[in-house]
């Protein structure tokens, strides 16, 4: 598409302008028109029609025709190359109700508006179909269809169990484009027809051959595409069963992009073709060894990032004064130390002077108000025979028991009774 650098103000060439964006003023020209026409309609995808043969030409190998609505008045312009043509009836004519897929194509410098054929039969293939997508419809009920149930492909397999038709192209693909990827790739190949009736029962065989085989750790089941008559086998509800109960990965590439059998559905992986298959199962040596290559430049470069951050950091520690000279902190410390050492020897002494103060003071007092220091001048302490205390003479009848404590020892002593004041003898009793 041509595009042009439009001045500012100025008028856009008609290139430049997109067809939504287009005015009196700023038109935009066919090209680009038909450019963004034939963009949308390629978005469409391939369809399946019923229709009915309204034209059929043979020209230089191709055929060009028209569909008409089996049940209206529309219709619809094809064209089918000479590849497909090879694969389908040779009894197509004018006025045959077929099914056919169809792909829209918009040629962008005629304007011409057209479909291209990929597959036509007979109108009896529809009804085969329509059972197909019951049967479809009933196996995505019961889940078979579910992404949670796909078994994740190995990154590296040891070795590539295939199954595929004997000396098909399809075998050769996997084959060379494997080994190109990684040419230590070993296979286990069992060949099985890929269509007709033994198609079915022999790859059923084969994959449970394979599925027992403890060395095989990948699936791929593969042939060269074809029309859905010859791809129905691949859709049987046996074959697809079997897939679902494998414990090994299967693969499947059966097809083009527009072939859709339902193994492709239950399949761990479906693989558009069979370089498509080997391209996804095997990885690449060269990408890997760039991938080695890179992680390993990373990490030495994160390795000779750490070691120089570390490197650095022991510097600065190093030249920290606490590690320096280490005995400088232990120097003033010790210093420190013997100067709290020395004043708490000064508050013990005071504190032990201050406390021996006070005992001696307590001492003396408690000396002076004991009862021996009163016996030690002369006094004495009398009490009777049952340790009474005499403080009152007249207690001590004459004749009483008395017993005298002195300053050393005490004596026994009989009261005479009490002695009056005057000096005189005791009183009367």
């Amino acid at each position: 598409m041509t595009s042009f650098q439009t001045a500012a103000g100025a008028t856009p060439p008609p290139d430049a302008v997109h067809p939504r964006d287009s005015s009196p003023d700023t038109p935009t020209s066919v090209s680009r028109l038909n450019e963004t026409i034939r963009d949308f309609v390629q978005k469409w995808g391939a369809v399946w029609v019923e229709a009915e043969i309204t034209a059929w030409n043979l020209r230089g190998g191709h055929v060009f025709g028209r569909l008409k609505d089996t049940g209206g008045d529309g219709m619809l312009s094809f064209r089918m190359w000479s590849s497909t043509l090879q694969r389908t009836p040779d009894d197509l004519k004018v006025g045959d109700r077929v099914v056919a897929c169809v792909k829209p194509d918009y040629f962008v410098k005629t304007g011409d508006f057209s479909f291209t054929v990929s597959a036509m039969r007979h109108t009896g293939l529809g009804d085969q179909l329509e059972r197909l997508e019951r049967l479809r419809s009933q196996l995505r009920a019961e889940g078979l269809f579910d992404a949670a149930r796909k078994k994740p492909l190995p990154f590296l397999p040891h070795v590539i169990g295939l199954i595929t038709g004997e000396r098909s192209d399809a075998e050769k693909d996997v084959h060379r484009n494997a080994e190109l990827r990684w040419p230590h790739v070993r296979f286990r190949t069992i060949h099985a027809a890929v269509q007709g009736d033994r198609c079915v029962p022999e790859t059923i065989a084969a994959l449970k051959t394979l599925d027992a085989d403890p060395e095989v750790d990948v699936i791929i089941i593969t042939r060269g595409g074809g029309d859905p008559q010859t791809l129905l086998g691949f859709s049987d509800e046996k074959l697809v069963r079997a897939v679902a109960a494998a414990k090994t990965p299967v693969v499947s590439a059966i097809g083009h992009e527009n072939d859709h059998p339902l193994l492709d559905d239950v399949a761990d992986l479906r693989a558009s073709t069979p370089t498509d298959a080997a391209k996804r199962v095997v990885p690449d040596v060269t990408e890997q060894r760039a991938l080695v290559q890179q992680l390993r430049s990373r990490a030495r470069t994160r390795l000779t990032q750490r070691i120089a951050h570390d490197i650095h950091a022991l510097q600065q520690l190093r030249s920290r004064p606490v590690l320096r000279d280490p005995e400088s902190l232990l120097t003033g410390r010790s210093q420190e130390i013997w100067s709290l050492s020395m004043r708490g020897r000064d508050v013990v002494r005071r504190q032990w002077d201050a406390a021996a103060l006070t005992t001696a003071e307590l001492r003396a007092s408690l000396r002076a108000l004991s009862p021996g220091a009163t016996l030690e001048r002369g006094y004495a302490i009398a009490h009777l025979a049952d340790g009474v205390i005499v403080r009152d003479a007249a207690k001590a009848a004459a004749g009483s028991a008395v017993t005298v404590t002195v300053a050393r020892g005490s004596f026994a002593a009989r009261s005479e009774g009490e002695i009056s004041q005057s000096g005189e003898g005791p009183g009367p009793s």
